[in-house]
């Protein structure tokens, strides 16, 4: 029976994936992560408690993973801040560091089939210069530094040692249901819209000029996951990956939030990575109002107030530069799932809240 490893499993699209894989018949899954992953369905699952920074620990638990045959590598380091480090030799190694850890021993002790390694639009250096409209996968390499490049440097390597196929998945904007995530803009916003009301206050759109923008709903994510394990048409492959529409903030934001109950009001900048840690108050005084489970602002949000500041165009009197990518190339090759923008953010909010993670809706 084909198992698959899912690293970084308590993540954004870990455990999106995990609750997919872990509801298939006929394949076994295993969780790695350091945290437990929360996923919808009961159904047990093996889980392993690992920090990919510790080699040691790291090789322990390959000695148990003898029978892993696909492996979804979705695990990530970020400093805290998270956008300077994204241009930082050390938080590259760090990366670099962690697959490696995991993926050379276990190449070498078990019978893989497949590797996916998530990267990004980073991988165009849409964090350091403009790029093409849109970005393509057979475009050459960008020249810049990224551990993106480390990886998959290495796990290039290792396929052609071991024999196995790999498929590299690029990803925009991830929307899910992970709390403490490094990027999910999700939990942030419904803290947020909370927070407004407990100081009676609209839910305000906090961000710059507007602009267009694409997202992937982490089942997304998932699905192409599953496809890619399986489909000899994304063996060696890179693909983009979006949910197939284009979204502007300031349209949502009604949407947004009905489904938190809330109300709307107009707009007022401000820079949710530095104004949410002060909420930390206010937090707790809502989670034991409305007995949520997770009191710690901070443990909600894990980095994703900073990255809220990005995507909402914190300050900008104009809009960034085009982020667009091309989806052709993996429709082409057999994958042509979507969903609709409004309705993954209506999902995963609902999601948080039926997790008791964020305040239900009041009874209208």
């Amino acid at each position: 029976m084909p198992t698959m490893l899912i690293a970084g499993a308590s993540g954004l699209i870990g455990s999106a994936t995990l609750d997919l894989m872990h509801e298939r018949d006929g394949w076994e899954v295993v969780a790695l992560s350091r945290r437990r992953p929360e996923t919808f369905s009961e159904r047990p699952y093996r889980h392993l408690s690992v920090d990919l920074q510790d080699p040691d620990a790291t090789r322990a638990a390959v000695a148990d993973l003898g029978d892993v045959t696909h492996v979804v590598y979705a695990a990530l380091y970020e400093k805290p801040g998270l956008m300077s480090g994204w241009t930082e030799r050390d938080q590259m190694e760090v990366n670099r560091a962690m697959f490696c850890h995991l993926m050379e021993p276990l190449a070498a002790a078990a019978p893989l089939r497949h590797v996916s390694l998530m990267q990004g639009t980073k991988a165009y250096g849409a964090h350091v210069h403009p790029i093409p409209t849109p970005a393509r996968e057979r475009a050459p390499r960008d020249p810049h530094e990224n551990f993106y490049w480390l990886q998959e440097d290495r796990l290039r390597e290792l396929a052609a040692e071991h024999g196995f196929a790999f498929t590299i998945l690029r990803p925009q904007l991830v929307l899910g249901g992970a709390i403490g995530a490094a990027m999910n803009v999700v939990p942030v916003i419904g803290a947020y819209a909370a927070i407004r009301a407990e100081r009676g206050e609209p839910f305000s759109y906090p961000g710059g000029a507007s602009y267009v923008w694409e997202a992937v709903d982490a089942r997304l994510c998932a699905q192409a996951l599953a496809w890619a394990a399986e489909s000899p048409a994304a063996a060696g492959e890179t693909f983009n990956l979006t949910n197939g529409d284009v979204f502007e903030w300031r349209n949502l934001w009604p949407a947004i939030a009905d489904a938190l109950g809330v109300e709307p009001g107009p707009d007022e900048p401000r820079s949710l990575g530095a104004w949410m840690p002060e909420q930390a108050d206010a937090w707790a005084r809502i989670a034991g109002r409305h007995g949520l489970r997770e009191p710690r602002l901070a443990a909600l949000m894990g980095e994703s107030h900073h990255y809220a500041d990005l995507c909402f165009n914190h300050g900008a009197d104009a809009p960034p530069d085009p982020r667009f990518v091309s989806t052709i190339k993996i429709r082409q090759a057999g994958f042509g799932a979507c969903f609709d923008t409004e309705d993954t953010l209506r999902f995963w909010i609902g999601a948080l809240q039926r997790r008791r993670l964020l305040p239900q809706p009041a009874a209208s």
